[in-house]
């Protein structure tokens, strides 16, 4: 994996080995990636929760090939994919991808045992699913048997009888808007309080869009993958659009089998 921009904050985010060289090796130097992918740390974030995304998309711009992000992907895609769950307190999901991508609890790996460890986290980042009507199967593995204790993320008046059906599978559930649904600008807030700081959504459109409209995405991962599908597939982000474009900056830039990787910060 080439780095074609460099990590221009080494303080916060720090680097992957070599100027100029390979940055994830034929294997995938996991080691590198978490250094390139390190969260910031209190003394930036002033000790609340940093969102990060993770999203593929192609040159024309589609987040989904028949309605699945999987196609797109590669497997230098999936050691960053790996690695960025490795380094998340939790991974904040909607429930329509839940539902669509057959989503499965985040696992230990061995390879980031260690670090996790040092970094007071557990052994897998939580998985914490947005959902206003809690239509969700709760037979599934996501909730009888992750590593880690599945979260849902509701609001105050979310259906009884389905809160009551999340928390006798085994999940938290924690009320993050006043309504039905969920209000974004208090996900982050909210899981804080649970003591999840590093976090890391991976959609879908929808649940994105609704973060960069509230204004709390503070970063973003973004494959581009070497891929034109055309058609009318959705975007990374969907939803309403924003008054005034949120603009970011272009933290680092890594590039393998004509896939590229980008990091941006909010500015």
């Amino acid at each position: 994996m080439r780095r074609l921009f460099p990590v221009t904050d080494q303080t916060a985010v720090g680097a992957p080995d070599g100027a100029s060289g390979d940055a994830g090796g034929p294997e995938g130097d996991l080691a590198a990636l978490a250094r390139a992918y390190a969260y910031p740390d209190a003394a930036r974030t002033g000790g609340r929760g940093w969102l990060r995304a993770n999203m593929v998309s192609t040159l024309d711009g589609a987040a989904q090939h028949d309605g699945r992000s999987q196609p797109l992907s590669c497997p230098a895609d999936m050691r960053i994919f790996g690695t960025l769950r490795a380094l998340a307190d939790a991974v904040v999901v909607g429930a329509e991808t839940v539902r669509r991508e057959g989503y499965r609890p985040a696992r230990a790996r061995a390879e980031f045992a260690a670090a996790r460890t040092a970094a007071g986290q557990g052994p897998a980042p939580a998985v914490a699913v947005v959902s206003a009507r809690l239509d969700l199967d709760f037979g599934l593995p996501l909730f009888t048997s992750p590593a880690v204790r599945t979260l849902v993320l509701t609001g105050a008046g979310a259906p009884p009888e389905r809160v009551a059906a999340a928390e006798k599978a085994g999940a938290r559930v924690v009320i993050a808007g006043d309504g039905t649904g969920v209000d974004p600008a208090r996900v982050t807030g909210a899981l804080a309080e649970l003591g999840h700081t590093r976090l890391l959504t991976e959609g879908g459109p929808r649940l994105l869009g609704q973060f960069v409209a509230a204004g709390v995405l503070d970063e973003l991962c973004l494959t581009l993958s070497p891929l034109l599908t055309a058609g009318a597939a959705q975007r990374i982000a969907g939803g309403p659009a924003v008054a005034v474009p949120e603009r970011y900056e272009l933290v680092s830039l890594l590039e393998e089998d004509g896939f590229l990787f980008g990091r941006y910060r909010h500015r």
